[in-house]
């Protein structure tokens, strides 16, 4: 690679980098001062390239040529003292007017920034129907650490794709505004990015296999193969968990009672750290007490990978618990073959020592319910009927079956669902969002969303199980219409997009883009039922259409996940996922749920990438777990926690950084362990993946 370097002499506040291409040469030299005529090739791609002076501070520029498609842009300063400056910033305008745009995260104003909190496969994308540009900041820059935090922007009527430094703040869970008063040091500041820029087809249908491929080659491989983000035996933590969970924290976390006059039993839905064995005060339960199967939290998921250890290792009172979870899913009532999603207890307050604690008043209080993540009401037991989340537990059902036992209650509890599933579909193919409790018809709410996805899955494994066609027809009608109108634009909306923790638009952008983004509230999770869901109609049909979108589909989920461990990230984030482009988790528990398809994409198609990046996902899912075998996530407990001991082995938050910031002193740390979304959710995968490929060695 050549370089070639340039002292700008432009005196004006905003230095323009005017890029001249020498056929013959194999470099691009920056210059300063007089407009010169760009080449042709290099015209179609950028209109110009700005950056501001820091201080007064002209800069020095480099750039070198990775090939034909990608350039390196590094500027640096020399600065004789300290600066005050609240904003620096580079510029690139494209010289096409893109129809399409990609960021991380959402700046719906001027104000806000992508800030680096959430540069985890960091890019910006703008495409049209011919050209493809992409900038990638330099990552090995940021390595090293920086004075300023670094962020980005996209400005899609202003045709602007910027990154820059300043300080910035957390807003309205979870974006990020630019806040004044960065301090630059005496001495060099350096900064640096990446363009890369195609016509390419592939390119243009896909352009975010040309950034994973970047990312991995250059950051994440070498990484993932020096042992981030865990090196050990994935045993060792499969075996913390069930510990945790059936031994240590056994006395809050199982859930063993009647129902019917049969024995059923689970892990509860979440425990806090006030219900440690070594917590010094009174337990205080973070939320009602419950067991859950949902498209998050389910806990039949979680007892097939229960299943699959207790008979690989023999242990018979494992299996028992897994048999007694699946005999509560089994339990779960119906009307006309639509089913609840939660059994919960009542609740009450309870005072101690004039302090007031949240407490339950056991399971014969119990009652049936559904997920209050939802649009219309908080309490459970109001909620609607999920599509989602029934369409989720039937297909596990399926799996149980055709994996585990041959226990014909569940084809046919699933059978039973489908029947009426099949009577709501709408005429484009969609299935609703949500079923009105007592009149069982769709509500108003994501009736056309990718949510549908997840049944399209659950129609083709019960298709492959009856060979009922009617079954294969519904879901590929519904495959084709996702293919229309979800995949081009990226209208990746489900529950979680709006009805979690992050609630930005849930009052007024469901169905619309953010204007200045030209991009959706997105959420991975239905980008991962939509790729599942495409794979598996290219494996009962063969039709390549569906692998072609199933792998863009995919790369763009995989756009949320770490692709490199920046400095200011203090447990291994490589493989971790993200949740959405309005939220700010890193190893976020999904991880577990989307590693196996990952792998199989891979095998599929023969590419190494994603097989690491699969595995990476699953290794990802254990960073979090309090035990010796993660020392640096052990500290930032123990920070926290310092109560914490041999008997919290195999607590294990769900994610890490969700309030946007993480620290050395334990920042970013939470509270709570969801089973089936975190130790519970991580052993079953690694159970599934284990019994389904064997031994997780690459080499």
């Amino acid at each position: 690679m050549k370089k070639y370097i340039y002292n700008s002499g432009n005196k004006s506040q905003k230095l323009l980098i005017l890029i001249y291409i020498f056929f013959s040469a194999s470099f691009y030299p920056l210059s300063g001062g007089e407009p010169i005529i760009l080449s042709s090739d290099l015209k179609s791609y950028i209109e110009k390239i700005e950056y501001d002076l820091l201080g007064v501070s002209k800069g020095v520029n480099e750039i070198t040529v990775i090939d034909k498609n990608i350039i390196h842009v590094r500027i640096f300063f020399i600065l004789d003292k300290q600066i005050q400056q609240d904003d620096w910033q580079v510029v690139v305008t494209p010289a096409f007017n893109p129809e399409y745009h990609w960021a991380p995260h959402l700046t719906p104003t001027d104000s806000h920034v992508i800030e680096q909190h959430v540069f985890r496969s960091p890019a910006l994308i703008a495409s049209d129907r011919n050209s493809m540009l992409m900038l990638i900041p330099d990552l090995d820059i940021m390595k090293r650490g920086t004075p300023v935090r670094w962020y980005m922007d996209l400005d899609a009527p202003g045709n602007r794709l910027v990154i820059g430094m300043s300080n910035s703040r957390v807003d309205n869970h979870i974006l990020f505004t630019r806040e004044p008063g960065a301090i630059y040091p005496k001495g060099e500041v350096e900064f640096g990015f990446y363009i890369i820029h195609s016509d390419d087809e592939n390119a243009l249908n896909n352009p975010f296999r040309l950034a994973l491929n970047f990312l991995w080659t250059n950051w994440g491989h070498d990484l993932y193969q020096s042992g981030n983000p865990v090196d050990g035996d994935l045993e060792n933590y499969v075996e913390h968990t069930y510990n945790w969970a059936f031994n240590s924290w056994s006395e809050s976390v199982w859930q063993e009672f009647e129902l019917n006059g049969r024995n059923v039993g689970s892990p509860v839905f979440i425990v806090n750290v006030t219900q440690s064995p070594n917590y010094p005060g009174e337990i205080n339960e973070r939320e009602f007490r419950s067991v859950w199967n949902q498209a998050w939290f389910s806990s039949l998921r979680s007892a097939s990978g229960l299943y699959r250890y207790a008979r690989r290792t023999g242990k018979k009172e494992l299996m028992e618990k897994a048999l007694l979870t699946k005999e509560l899913a089994l339990s779960f009532p119906k009307k006309e073959g639509f089913f609840y999603g939660l059994i919960g207890t009542e609740m009450h307050q309870k005072e101690i020592g004039g302090e007031t604690f949240y407490r339950s008043k056991g399971w014969d209080t119990h009652y049936w319910g559904n997920s209050n993540r939802n649009p219309y009401t908080w309490n459970p037991e109001e909620s609607p009927f999920h599509i989602l989340d029934m369409s989720w537990t039937a297909l596990l059902m399926l799996r149980w079956y055709e994996d585990l036992e041959k226990d014909e209650r569940l084809l046919e509890y699933a059978k039973d669902y489908a029947e009426s599933l099949l009577t709501i579909q709408s005429k484009e193919g969609f299935f609703p969002g949500w079923l009105n409790l007592n009149t069982l018809q769709p509500m108003s709410h994501l009736n056309s969303s990718p949510e549908t996805s997840m049944s399209v899955t659950f129609l083709l494994k019960l298709y492959e199980l009856t060979e009922e066609k009617r079954y294969c027809d519904a879901a590929l009608k519904a495959m084709d219409i996702i293919i229309e109108e979800i995949i081009p634009t990226g209208r990746w909306e489900d529950f979680e997009t709006y009805w979690s923790c992050s609630r930005y638009g849930s009052d007024n952008l469901i169905g619309s883009k953010i204007s200045r983004n030209n991009m959706y509230k997105q959420n991975n999770l239905s980008m991962f039922w939509t790729a599942e869901a495409l794979l598996k109609s290219y494996k009962v049909t063969g039709v390549e259409k569906y692998l072609k979108y199933g792998q863009r589909t995919l790369d763009e989920m995989l756009m949320t996940q770490a692709s490199w461990q920046p400095p200011y990230m203090f447990v291994n984030v490589l493989g971790g996922f993200g949740v959405l482009n309005a939220d700010a988790e890193w190893n976020d528990s999904r991880q577990s749920l989307f590693a196996e398809l990952i792998i199989q994409y891979g095998k599929l198609l023969n590419k190494p990438e994603y097989i690491e990046r699969g595995y990476a996902a699953l290794k990802a899912s254990f960073v979090m777990m309090y035990c010796p075998e993660n020392p640096q996530t052990m500290k930032q407990w123990e920070k926290v926690y310092p109560f914490f001991g041999r008997e919290d082995y195999g607590f294990m938050m769900e994610n890490y950084g969700h309030g946007g910031r993480t620290g050395p002193d334990g920042e970013g740390m939470g509270e709570f362990t969801i089973y089936d979304w975190g130790n519970g959710a991580a052993a079953e995968a690694y159970n599934r993946i284990l019994d389904k490929f064997g031994n997780f060695n690459l080499e």
